[in-house]
């Protein structure tokens, strides 16, 4: 059985009758979009999609602040940073 991501489903059919119908009833959660009983996609809200796409870039900052956590600095001065 397939795992399904979503606490709201919808059918192909009924998301082509009414999408603005469906993203209202989900109330900002996302939607599982089955065919056939399947999971064919998900749709999320915008506002939601893009709180997760600065999640996604948050966790790689992490990743690379972790990576470079044991890098010995350079000692610079201002000076030779202005040539």
């Amino acid at each position: 059985m397939q795992k399904i991501f979503a606490d709201v489903t919808v059918s192909v059919s009924e998301l082509k009758k009414n999408p603005t119908a469906v993203m209202a009833g989900a109330q900002g959660m996302p939607v599982a979009v089955l065919n056939h009983n399947r999971v064919m996609g998900y749709m999320v809200p915008a506002d939601l999609y893009e709180a997760m796409i600065a999640r996604l870039d948050d966790l790689d900052l992490v990743k690379l602040a972790r990576s470079r956590a044991d890098e010995q600095g350079i000692p610079v001065s201002l000076d030779d940073l202005a040539r």
